[in-house]
């Protein structure tokens, strides 16, 4: 397991979490089954924390009062190391501040930090954003957890489905080039249900804007499941490589990818929060482990 990480302990759940990114690393029951996508070939990532954008920026290009800034696709947060703020058998708080080298592809003060929680089978994670400056600050957050798809590896991909709380009949946002398509598509929620395969990801994430629901269940008619809850965000993408790779990603998000014809100043993009001097937002997610027959 990565160095600088810290393991937490729950009722039937274990939780790891990287100082690098403050990244969820490892998510296991009781019996020591994995959830977590473990950072195979496919992709080098497990649950990276999206922070100042989601998404990508026209020309990986931040425009601010008339100066550029460059910023890469979900921006730098996920390569920094954080400081421990708070670390405990059960929960643990990591923090990122602004520095030199921040505001050289993001000029605002900012705090971020990110608490794990454990729970009875379920890990709680805080995402609390603080403009620590004296203009209005403009960002983005998300989430990006993997989880194994599928998670039993007897069991087809096409066995998986997702099972929304509420029906969600809204189209849906699409990408091009990592850019954000202006015109929305025919959902593949039947209902409150999507039925999974890898043809689903042919045109990169699948984006609900707005979902009317709060939480999502990931699993199929026997073996082990997860839940997925949110509270403060406003988008939820689902993503696996295209073309096919053995994991699934649910992911809250408060922002999205520029619009393709977008390329104005970041304040006006759409979809950010805008937190005014020394106030903060808080957002937060829970996963919840159905254990099931193996």
């Amino acid at each position: 397991m990565e160095q600088d990480s810290l393991t937490l302990h729950g009722d039937g759940i274990s939780a790891t979490i990287a100082g690098q990114g403050a990244e969820l690393v490892s998510l296991r029951d009781a019996q020591g089954f994995e959830f977590l996508w473990q950072a195979g070939p496919a992709w080098r990532r497990h649950s990276p924390v999206l922070f100042p954008i989601v998404g990508r920026l026209k020309g990986d290009q931040l425009r601010h009062r008339g100066r550029t800034y460059p910023m890469t696709q979900h921006g730098f947060a996920r390569d920094k190391p954080f400081m421990w703020a708070q670390r405990g058998p059960r929960s643990c708080t990591l923090v990122l501040t602004d520095d030199t080298e921040t505001r050289t592809h993001y000029p605002f003060a900012f705090r971020l930090a990110v608490t794990y929680r454990l729970g009875e089978g379920q890990l709680g994670i805080g995402l609390e954003v603080t403009n620590s400056g004296d203009e209005p600050m403009p960002a983005s957050i998300g989430a990006h957890p993997a989880f194994n798809w599928p998670l039993l590896p007897d069991l087809a991909k096409t066995d998986y489905r997702l099972t929304f709380s509420d029906d969600e009949p809204t189209p849906i946002r699409r990408l091009k080039d990592g850019l954000l398509t202006a015109t929305p598509q025919p959902t593949p929620v039947r209902g409150n249900i999507v039925e999974l395969s890898e043809r689903l990801f042919d045109e990169d994430a699948v984006i609900l804007d707005r979902p009317a629901s709060n939480s999502v269940r990931y699993g199929a008619e026997t073996g082990p499941a997860i839940e997925v809850s949110w509270q403060g965000f406003q988008e939820l993408g689902i993503w696996s490589k295209p073309g096919g790779a053995p994991f699934l990603c649910i992911e809250p998000w408060h922002g999205m990818a520029s619009p393709l014809d977008f390329d104005g100043e970041f304040t006006d993009k759409p979809g950010l929060m805008l937190i005014a001097p020394g106030a903060k937002r808080s957002l937060s997610y829970r996963i919840r482990l159905e254990q099931g027959p193996r």
